[in-house]
């Protein structure tokens, strides 16, 4: 797959001391898109000069609005395929070889797995999604998918549903999906995703019962 029809999707929010850097590593496998969602440092023009196309939030949107927002622009690109990850540093940008061989040859959705989940929620998601569609670690934020998928489903979210629900939709549809493990590294700035672990885990499991029980359209 050339390299200029996959779109690397990265929601970010004041990453202005990583983003230059995973923008530069994620260029040699496909063409990074950064969703820069209303930062109040220098993110955006970073990650614009690192080489990224750059779409700007006037607003905070929080992660989904930023992923969903990157699949438009994505969309609008003709893109074969999009990979998202985060902007923080956390995954390594060597694995995207290995996510879009799976995507040109076997695999409609491929998905990041884990060595540990930060919260219970996470566990209870996990253990459930596996469960009924064999999908190991749902909230993983490293995932690829073919955009007729996306096309398909006409968006790409739209409950908050953590960056899960193409997953799901995929799933329940018996889609292909392949599973890679992967390692994550610490966050720099040591802060999580979803703030306080009473507000966040209720966030997760409201996204589960969502993600779980919705019929695919």
């Amino acid at each position: 797959m050339d390299r200029s029809r996959v779109g690397i999707v990265i929601p970010a929010y004041n990453e202005s001391a990583t983003i230059a850097k995973i923008v530069a590593a994620a260029l040699p496998y496909g063409m990074p898109i950064v969703v820069d969602d209303c930062s109040k440092d220098a993110t955006a023009s970073l990650a614009e000069a690192a080489g990224a196309l750059v779409v700007r939030h006037q607003v905070n949107r929080g992660y989904d609005g930023a992923l969903s927002s990157g699949f438009v622009k994505a969309d609008e690109a003709g893109m074969e395929a999009v990979i998202t990850m985060d902007a923080d540093g956390q995954h390594n940008p060597g694995i995207l070889k290995d996510y879009i061989a799976l995507l040109e040859t076997s695999a409609d959705v491929v998905l990041g797995v884990r060595q540990r989940h930060q919260r219970i929620s996470e566990s209870i998601f996990a253990w459930t999604a596996n469960l009924f569609y064999g999908i190991r670690d749902p909230l993983c934020g490293m995932k690829g998918y073919r955009m007729e998928l996306f096309r398909e489903l006409g968006h790409f979210d739209s409950y908050k549903s953590i960056g899960t629900e193409l997953a799901l939709f995929a799933a329940k549809r018996k889609r292909r999906i392949k599973q890679i493990d992967i390692h994550m590294a610490d966050r720099q700035d040591g802060k999580p995703r979803f703030g306080k672990i009473v507000r966040a885990n209720l966030i997760i499991l409201r996204a589960m019962f969502i993600g779980l029980t919705r019929k695919p359209t």
